[in-house]
């Protein structure tokens, strides 16, 4: 009887499919266990081998935990809403919507195909109304609420205004923007609506708010940082420049903290706790305010070179900055602005104006991370205005460099060329004076930030301290002169939350007089309207400008055509004019929006009171095993983490953090194939040959290569039209292709698809192969030949139970050896899974299987807990062959074999017997013999006497449980 693959998988997931094998319960007596996977989205191209990666890792997982006698919830759903999909919809005018419903189908197809214990009634999918419904909720939620510093929480905004309308706001420790103004309580009464309202919007946890965004112009659309890629969109390739746009924000400044400490709660892979630490950038230092000099001064230290009095401060222009190192304040000698400094365009001189714009033109064309990133390139204009040192009163020249960036602390930094290396070179660069305050030292060989951190500056005050003194004294001296005061800083910046795109959740917003309301709750979800054009409006709107019935009207509480909404005379939207019928916000929300609490709404996905029940969050908890790649360190998983703390203030959820342990799988590269092309011409070298030519390399789809690096020019010809008149050059009649390992990806056509590595192969082939390649962490090139050793694996497991004649298997019992196979396995399959060490399981499972075939073992007692251990690697066969067993049921949760340690104990030794120290053959003894009982067996053995031949040995050299050398 022939191992079938294609049919026994097709059959077992059919059963699996129809019997919901792997739906989880939200009431059991079983323990719970929830894995997780970063849920998909679904592209066009469908998955290639190296997306299932950390889906096998987690089924393995997940299966294993059901033979433990786990509740297991093991979910999955699609993160469906995106920019491919309307960049699709913009090129083809199809509706996001199809297209994004097309590829779930061949998602779902290809994950189901590969055998995974998906429990598939709890899928979501963002673009789902029912599913975004929810999004918008806790939009709400964070809208209706601000953070408290004191109770180190969120809390309702109506807490808030109570105190406003009793104490004001000179009291308040609350997360806000930097330029709150103080009121009295009497103040706030007697503001109007729209002032208070005004108001609140700077304390809310998402609020609206003037920003420096990444716009993409050819996109119409902000990017998130992970967006762009050297400075262009990731998507396309288009320039993105840096613009002020009214955006929504949410303030995950509020939980900088917190989201830091978190990281010491939590069983995270410690290279992406390190990249959220280094994101949230904790820094500990001084708040210094720097008085800009008046302008008519200004001129008079320029031209003249005087001191600046006081009395020439311009007291309505003071430039904050935060430094870690207050202690080196006396070695400022210019202050560096970023060019999006708000006060750039305030300070700058007349005689300085066009080059300042013009560097601010430049600057605004160069993405914030290539900013970062570039530290040898110098640029940054001088602004032709000054700034007065807090202590000695000298006057400082300010300029603009786009290493400063706006969003990072203050967008302004006191500038200690003898301090920081990037400061020293700008000095250098620009000609500024750079103050030696080290005493005796030439500076060009200073190293920068004095290693023992002992300040050696020449001021009556800290002259001699050590660093942490002169801190604290430096800072003292700021505060009794007003300028200043100690501060902890973080990188981290309040999340923009709008983009200028059609496919993505609607915000439930509309806007009276200005001002943003929230529609209430019970009227969720804002469904998507249909457009005309995907694209923004000819006036610059988002593409939501194109639609005709987008309003709200508060009257019926529904949406409503957009010719109901009054202009006033002015141009202006005025609430008494309206009737009660007001524009809807226009942005939609960004892509980790849904991602950020998928993992609670699978506890109750079905739920349409509720985000989730009581009882679903009770029981589940939080995630106990999430599986998922590293480049989702800050994009989802800091966002995710922020939400959850959000929750967990409100009382929503019962752990401020979601997932206990995290695993970040690596890589599956691909092996590019690579043509030479003769410079110039249409003429393509085999590989052997390249090197007397000037050629230039091509990569070409790998699937038209076989495993000898051998191309078909036939199917090559065919590929693409440059190849069809080309001239091959070959060699012994063959064109060889280079190979390059790099990241599989549809760009260098080394894409792998799983369609056919089942097709030829089967899922259990897959699953194997794919954990065999190396450990679940590392990066592992893919070779398609390397499969056939684990498809080889798979038959001979197949015939240890059924041959030709049909089932092998007894009741015969088991033989020493055969146990001790068995358990040993146990022990090492066990101790693998828990390890996440998948790649050996598979090693063990290929020894055993040789050893029980050498063995010739038909025992059911091996056999069958045999197949229990292999099933969360390869369930398909393994259902297979335990129906043939005679079981009835899935295999799914059997209980896994127990391991017993006493069938592993040796009770005897094969002896290698040696004569003159040479082995001429083994004798087993058991191990508690005695030296003089050892060797009376030896001697008696009749090999021995053969040996001999009737000699007396001089002498028998006995090693208990190692050897026995008999020297004649």
């Amino acid at each position: 009887m022939k191992y079938n693959f294609n049919e026994i998988e097709a059959k077992w997931q059919k059963y699996w499919a129809e019997n919901q094998t792997f739906k989880a319960e939200n009431k059991s007596d079983k323990p719970k266990y929830y894995v997780l996977d970063m849920f998909p989205y679904p592209s066009g191209a469908g998955l290639h081998v190296g997306h299932p990666l950390g889906y096998i890792a987690s089924d393995i997982y997940a299966r294993y935990k059901r033979h433990q006698g786990f509740n297991v919830l093991h979910p999955q759903g699609y993160d469906s809403f995106g920019l491919p999909a309307e960049q699709y919809a913009i090129q083809t005018g199809q509706h996001p919507a199809i297209t994004t419903k097309e590829n779930i189908a061949t998602y779902r197809r290809q994950l189901d195909q590969i055998g995974f214990s998906f429990d598939w009634s709890r899928e979501v999918r963002t673009s789902d109304p029912k599913y975004y419904k929810w999004t918008q909720w806790i939009f709400i939620q964070l809208f209706e609420s601000w953070f408290n510093y004191d109770t180190n929480k969120a809390e309702a905004i109506s807490a808030l205004i109570k105190i406003f309308e009793t104490e004001g706001n000179a009291n308040i420790n609350a997360a806000c923007d930097d330029d709150i103004e103080l009121f009295t309580a009497e103040a706030w009464n007697n503001f109007s609506s729209k002032e208070q309202q005004s108001i609140l919007l700077q304390y809310r946890l998402t609020y609206l708010a003037e920003t420096e965004v990444n716009w993409c112009p050819a996109l119409g659309t902000v990017l998130a940082n992970d967006e762009i890629v050297n400075g262009v969109s990731e998507r396309g390739g288009h320039p993105v420049v840096r613009k002020k746009m009214t955006q929504w924000s949410m303030r995950i400044s509020a939980y900088a903290e917190r989201l830091l400490q978190g990281l010491d709660t939590i069983d995270w892979t410690g290279s992406l706790k390190e990249s959220q630490r280094n994101w949230i950038g904790k820094s500990v230092g001084a708040s210094v305010a720097f008085n800009v000099i008046a302008s008519e001064a200004k001129q008079s230290a320029n031209n003249e070179n005087t001191d600046v009095t006081l009395s020439a401060v311009e007291e309505s222009h003071k430039i904050e900055v935060f430094t870690t190192r207050p202690d080196t304040i006396f070695g400022v000698s210019f202050m560096t602005l970023a060019p999006e400094h708000e006060l750039v365009s305030k300070i700058t001189t007349p005689d300085q104006k066009a080059e300042v714009e013009a560097y601010i033109e430049a600057t605004a064309k160069r993405s914030e991370r290539d900013r970062m990133a570039d530290v040898k390139t110098i640029t940054g204009a001088f602004t032709g205005a000054y700034a007065e040192h807090p202590f000695t009163k000298a006057p400082i020249p300010i300029w603009i460099g786009d290493y400063v960036l706006a969003g990072y602390g203050t967008g302004a930094v006191m500038s200690v060329p003898c301090g920081d290396q990037r400061d020293y070179d700008f000095a250098k660069h620009f000609g500024i004076d750079i103050p030696n305050i080290f005493e005796g030292i030439d500076i060009s060989e200073v190293a920068f930030a004095d290693k023992d951190k002992t300040v050696i500056a020449n001021s009556d005050f800290i002259n001699g301290m050590n660093y942490k003194k002169a801190t604290k004294r430096v800072i003292y001296e700021l505060e009794q002169l007003g300028q200043g005061e100690g501060k902890t800083n973080y990188r981290l910046r309040d999340a923009v939350f709008s983009r200028q795109r059609y496919w993505g959740e609607p915000f439930p917003v509309y806007y009276v007089n200005g001002m943003p309301q929230m529609i209430d709750a019970k009227y969720l979800p804002i469904e998507l309207p249909e457009v005309e054009k995907y694209l923004p409006t000819e006036t610059g709107e988002p593409p939501l400008g194109n639609a005709t019935v987008w309003a709200w009207d508060t009257n019926t509480n529904q949406v409503v055509s957009n010719d109901l909404v009054i202009p006033t005379e002015r141009g202006t939207r005025d609430e008494e004019s309206h009737n009660g019928i007001y524009p809807l916000e226009l942005n939609t929300m960004p892509g980790w929006a849904g991602s950020s609490q998928y993992f609670n709404r699978y506890m109750d996905p079905n739920n349409d009171e509720a985000i989730f029940s009581k009882e679903a969050i009770d029981y589940w908890q939080q995630v106990d095993l999430y599986i998922g790649g590293s480049e989702h360190a800050t994009g989802h998983l800091l966002y995710s983490r922020f939400w959850q703390k959000f929750m967990f203030d409100k009382g929503y959820v019962n752990h401020d953090e979601f997932a206990k342990k995290l695993i970040n799988q690596g890589m599956i590269l691909g092996t590019s194939a690579i043509v030479y092309r003769i410079s110039g011409t249409n003429k393509y070298v085999s590989k052997g040959l390249k090197g007397t030519y000037d050629v230039e390399e091509l990569r070409v789809d790998v699937n038209m290569v076989n495993a000898s690096d051998e191309i078909n020019i036939e199917a090559l010809q065919k590929w693409q039209p440059q190849f069809n008149d080309a001239e091959f050059i070959l060699e012994e009649g063959k064109y060889i292709v280079g190979r390059e390992v790099e990241k599989m990806s549809k760009r260098w056509f080394n894409v792998v698809n799983p369609d056919d590595i089942v097709t030829d192969y089967g899922a259990d082939s897959l699953r194997l192969y794919e954990m065999f390649l190396g450990p679940l962490e590392q990066y592992k090139p893919w070779n398609t030949a390397g499969i056939t050793g684990v498809h080889s694996f798979l038959k001979k497991l197949w015939k240890l139970y059924i041959d030709d004649n049909g089932l092998k298997v007894t009741d015969a019992i088991p033989t020493k050896d055969n146990l001790k196979t068995l358990h040993k396995t146990i022990k090492k399959v066990q101790e693998d899974i828990e390890n996440f060490s998948f790649n050996t399981s598979v090693s063990t499972f290929m020894i055993a299987v040789n050893e029980l075939t050498a063995q010739k073992c038909n025992s059911k007692e091996i056999l069958e807990p045999l197949l229990v251990l292999i099933s969360s690697y390869a369930p398909h066969i393994a259902e297979e062959l335990w129906e043939a067993l005679g079981n009835e049921g899935s295999i799914a949760t059997v209980p896994f074999p127990e391991f017993n340690e006493s069938h592993l104990v040796e009770s005897s030794k094969n002896y290698p017997i040696s004569f003159n120290g040479k082995m001429r053959f083994t004798m087993e003894l058991p191990l508690d013999m005695s030296k003089d009982a050892i060797e009376a067996a030896v001697l008696a053995n009749e090999k021995t006497q053969e040996q001999l031949q009737g000699r007396t040995p001089k002498k028998v050299i006995v090693v208990p449980g190692k050897i026995v050398n008999i020297v004649g």
